[in-house]
């Protein structure tokens, strides 16, 4: 192990020892504060939801609006940023929480897990399985969670290091400006194929949901729209080129700090193999972190900034992480376990070092084989 990654290792807590009983002390805390905030959600609830979406609308209707028929760099700036807010509010606050399943309880067609599709090149069915069937079960299992550096980055010293790695600052960069391909892309799992482990029909049967779907959102922004404001179709084409782009880098950004800090945890397929339900809640309090902010920071990352609430809870409405958030952290000061929360650049740099950290060879305790990875 080289002197850098060494000093990254002693920045990350140690995990919490607990006994069997332990474990299952705080099964029983979180499930029953997962049980009291089931128990109140109900109009308030539906509320926020309703509202975020008529916003995100909103946003969207006036940012293209001004786009369309502005003039001069002031309105087209204007149009990008609320073309972008919609965006993010629809991704972040909406699509995602609601394909959760935060909000089936309200039996609304419109915001039902199984059938909405969100404003994103990625396919709503792809999404479904990659991340709330994969992601969320496995979190930070090396092997088994493949959103762990998105099958482009080494991020522990238990991954195997290739050459390929030192290039990974430029794939981090290439992957925040076109996050939403890397997640379209994601559960096709291009790699498999590219390395012989997936049939040639396998595949296409797994490319044709992301093609139309993304042939409808590039025809959407860069073809439909532009052609409805023929006369500055470039004024229209370019903001909504750089609306995309400010939503990547902020999702980006945002899922990254909740994934990837220097404090967050991995584990291998071996020592997860006998989880309870109380070992998967510490697993995903020390895989996770959150961010400190604001009400309006916090709907702006689907409040995703409580990454460990959501990570425990992820089908409870978002807007309550907030409010068990002090419950949370107390359970786990309890139980003597790291509550990993910072302010967005301490997080997002401790991000970024974990990446520069990782791109060199080190040599690791513990080495996930290739097939594990793959």
């Amino acid at each position: 192990m080289n002197t850098t990654t060494k000093s990254l290792t002693h920045r990350i807590p140690a995990r919490a020892d607990l006994d069997r009983d332990q474990i299952l002390g705080l099964q029983n805390e979180l499930d029953a504060l997962r049980r009291e905030v089931i128990e109140q959600r109900g109009a308030q609830d539906a509320r926020h939801i309703r509202l975020m979406v008529r916003n995100a609308r909103n946003a969207a209707i006036g940012g293209r609006a001004l786009l369309m028929f502005g003039w001069g760099p002031f309105s087209w700036i204007a149009g990008v940023m609320a073309l972008a807010l919609a965006k993010i509010l629809e991704n972040m606050e909406v699509g995602h929480n609601v394909m959760h399943g935060q909000y089936d309880w309200m039996n609304d067609p419109t915001l039902d897990s199984q059938t909405y599709d969100w404003d994103i090149v990625c396919a709503a069915d792809h999404w479904r399985h990659s991340h709330n069937v994969e992601h969320h079960n496995y979190t930070n299992i090396l092997g088994k969670d493949h959103d762990y550096g998105y099958g482009m980055l080494r991020l522990s010293e238990q991954q195997r290091w290739s050459p390929g790695a030192l290039l990974q600052p430029f794939w981090y960069l290439l992957l925040a400006i076109n996050f939403q391909w890397g997640v379209a892309v994601h559960d096709i799992k291009i790699g498999r194929f590219v390395k012989g482990r997936m049939p040639r029909a396998e595949f296409r049967e797994r490319m044709q949901p992301f093609l139309r779907k993304a042939s409808r959102q590039l025809f959407k922004d860069y073809v439909l729209f532009p052609a409805l404001a023929f006369w500055q179709w470039p004024r229209v084409l370019l903001g909504n080129l750089v609306a995309n782009l400010i939503r990547n880098l902020w999702t980006n950004a945002i899922i990254f700090c909740g994934h990837f800090t220097e404090h967050a945890h991995t584990y291998s397929r071996t020592e997860t193999a006998n989880e309870t339900r109380g070992d998967w809640y510490l697993r995903q309090i020390q895989g996770s972190s959150n961010l400190e902010g604001g009400r309006w920071f916090h709907l702006l990352t689907g409040h995703l900034s409580h990454q460990i609430e959501h990570h425990l809870f992820p089908d409870l409405p978002a807007p309550r992480y907030a409010e068990i958030a002090p419950r949370v952290r107390a359970i786990c000061q309890r139980y003597g376990i790291h509550y990993n929360s910072g302010g967005f650049w301490t997080q997002y740099i401790g991000v970024l070092r974990r990446i520069l950290v990782h791109a060199w060879p080190t040599r690791p305790r513990r080495l996930i084989a290739a097939s594990e990875t793959g």
